[in-house]
């Protein structure tokens, strides 16, 4: 067999979808079996994904490699298409790894285990096929599919207030996904030729107003996912309620598929209207750095101040696919993976703690650090990662987008100097909720209420593994960023001189903002009418 022109993609897509239809029939009757089956699942799965990866993809090719058509609906020319890119490569092996330490995360699940491993192998599918499909139905087709998983594992394994959370969850990703479908169905159907391949549908040339039109319906579908404020209420409450997995599953990954379709779609296919759309995608990128960060400083459950902790993140996104500059953009890519690898981690750590304590609540801990040494010293280390310690991934990532937008020719210096400043207060308010986290969690006087009826075991060699693998790539990446950024340089490098030609004035190099009095206004771009 010719291995280049095996279906590398569309086999990591349906191995583990298949794979979990046969779980009703495995005799098992404690859940042992089932675990073993899915991990043994996920591994062989994100084996093939590493293998595609290192004998198949090139690093300076921009476009699309291990692409895959095959016909579906001719007479619509829709297609199982899919194919990856340097948007996409990162982001599916970051999906093959995280999934499958969160699969190994679920290892004391017990109620319901095959249906539990079923959901988790769906979505393990599921998520690989949003971040490489390349038409547009399908796309929206894999979008819902993949929801599904997630608000099951919410409503039957979450705490409480289960029910909640499950529903507002659909309820916010649904309602936007129908923008989703709307916007498809029209770039589809605009034109002489109605056709759902991307790469046809970006080659169009849409009106500006229809163009606007498009962008602001995709940024509130996406931007429910990503989240951007005030579209974020879903994610506390969802995080509040989930299991370890879940939220490993959440923070590491579903998130990433609103920063992936703002870039695939919003930036990639819509360039013109991204140039009028970015100075408004930067002033909600420093809404969620900030208001996140003091949010998060507020709450006294550990999972929801995790949770806004990963809002005020994902807004330095926001301000690097918006920067118009290559370092930007990658630093934008760089902060997608590294949340990922950090979200997860915390998350992984949040249940870890809850399993033993049995409470979420700071006021009711305390002291918990000399007792559990290897949790302290792992909670330690990932708290370290998030605040973007030198060295560690989110400092780089986080760094080359403060680079992007300080060193843009798109706007005014005044503009640029204000929105590095409230960037930068939100970076240093992330060490003070996160270092007082720690305080309230592990140090300080032992609380007796809490030893006196819980017994706090140190982590188990299970729980070190996990954070390890997660905690190699971290480190990893903020000591050697080349390792990630080599995937998707040529991609972004493309990617940025397609949004700057949407910008005529870029090539003469003055700002966007020429006075410094359309600060206020946060001017956009003049985009030749079509």
């Amino acid at each position: 067999m010719n291995l280049e022109h095996f279906p590398w993609l569309t086999t990591t897509i349906l191995f583990p979808i298949v794979a979990a239809l046969l779980l009703p029939f495995i005799p098992d009757k404690d859940g042992r079996t089932v675990r073993w089956y899915a991990l043994v699942i996920g591994l062989i799965d994100f084996a093939i994904i590493v293998y595609a990866f290192c004998t198949q993809y090139d690093f300076n090719k921009p476009g699309l490699q291990l692409f895959e058509s095959y016909a579906w609906i001719p007479q619509l020319d829709l297609n199982w298409s899919v194919g990856a890119d340097g948007l996409a490569m990162p982001l599916i092996l970051l999906t093959g790894f995280i999934t499958t330490l969160a699969i190994l995360a679920a290892w004391p699940v017990t109620f319901k285990p095959k249906l539990f491993y079923f959901l988790m192998l769906a979505m393990y599918g599921g998520q690989i096929a949003v971040f490489a499909v390349q038409d547009m139905l399908l796309f929206f087709l894999a979008w819902e599919l993949e929801l599904v998983p997630v608000y099951m594992i919410l409503a039957i394994w979450g705490g409480k207030k289960r029910q909640y959370a499950a529903t507002k969850f659909i309820l916010y990703t649904a309602g936007g996904s129908l923008f989703i479908l709307v916007g498809a169905l029209t770039m589809a159907f605009y034109g002489d030729t109605v056709t759902f391949d991307m790469s046809a549908i970006a080659a169009k040339d849409f009106p500006i107003k229809l163009e606007l039109l498009l962008y602001g319906g995709f940024l509130i579908a996406y931007g429910v996912k990503l989240p951007i404020f005030p579209l974020h209420t879903w994610l506390p409450d969802a995080h509040g309620e989930a299991t370890a997995p879940a939220h490993m599953l959440l923070a590491g990954i579903l998130l990433k598929m609103g920063g992936y379709a703002l870039l695939r779609m919003n930036v990639g296919m819509l360039p013109d209207a991204h140039a009028t759309f970015a100075p408004i995608l930067i002033i909600l990128g420093v809404v969620n750095i900030i208001y996140a960060a003091l949010t998060s400083f507020a709450q006294r459950n550990l999972k929801r101040k995790i949770a806004y902790s990963s809002i005020s993140h994902m807004g330095f996104v926001l301000i690097g696919m918006a920067s118009f500059t290559e370092i930007g953009l990658s630093g934008a890519m760089l902060q997608m993976i590294s949340h990922g690898l950090i979200g997860a981690s915390l998350f992984f750590l949040v249940g870890c703690t809850y399993d033993r304590t049995h409470t979420l609540m700071l006021d009711e801990m305390g002291g918990v650090g000399s007792k559990m040494k290897k949790v302290f010293a792992m909670w330690t280390t990932c708290s370290m990662a998030s605040l973007a310690l030198p060295g560690m991934s989110g400092f780089v990532a986080e760094v080359m987008i403060f680079i992007g937008i300080s060193t843009s020719d798109a706007y005014s210096p005044t503009f640029k100097v204000l929105v590095v400043f409230l960037a930068a207060v939100g970076v240093i308010l992330t060490p003070i909720y996160l270092l007082s986290m720690l305080r309230e969690l592990l140090y300080g006087p032992e609380n007796k209420a809490l030893t006196s009826h819980e017994k706090l075991v140190d982590a188990e060699p299970r729980e070190v593994f996990v954070i390890t693998c997660l905690l190699i790539p971290i480190i990893g990446i903020g000591l050697y960023p080349k390792i990630v950024t080599q995937i998707y340089d040529s991609t972004t490098t493309q990617l940025t001189a397609l949004i700057r030609q949407s910008v005529p004035t870029l090539g003469d190099n003055p700002p966007i903002a020429q006075q410094s009095q359309e600060l206020l206004s946060f001017t956009a771009p003049n985009i030749p009418q079509k």
